[in-house]
């Protein structure tokens, strides 16, 4: 099965480190299978705290809908519970900033 990797960064509200981890820790088992469904594996995001940078690195099958996501009532949920805690657009998504690979070695 063909796969792309893709990466992005997000913004995270200062002070909010604890709380976006704590409902990570808890991540709603819809969104998961939503995820899991639109094609999404091996996702991982980390913290780079002193700048309340999140990144953002996944796996998309070949024939993925992750661009479908954003329409999804559950997502579109998630995106509210997180409003708080994270710069977000006007549509409620997170401030998601792609990031070319530059390098990659296996």
């Amino acid at each position: 099965m063909t796969t792309d990797k893709i990466a992005f960064r997000m913004f995270l509200n200062p002070g909010c480190e604890a709380e976006y981890q704590r409902r990570h820790d808890a991540i709603w088992p819809e969104l998961a299978e939503l995820l899991r469904g639109s094609g999404v594996s091996d996702y991982s995001i980390f913290l780079d705290a002193p700048r309340g940078v999140l990144f953002a690195v996944l796996r998309r099958r070949a024939g993925h809908t992750v661009d479908t996501l954003p329409q999804h009532p559950v997502m579109q949920r998630w995106w509210q519970h997180m409003q708080d805690i994270m710069q977000s657009n006007p549509d409620g998504s997170p401030v998601a900033e792609p990031m070319p690979c530059l390098f990659h070695l296996d």
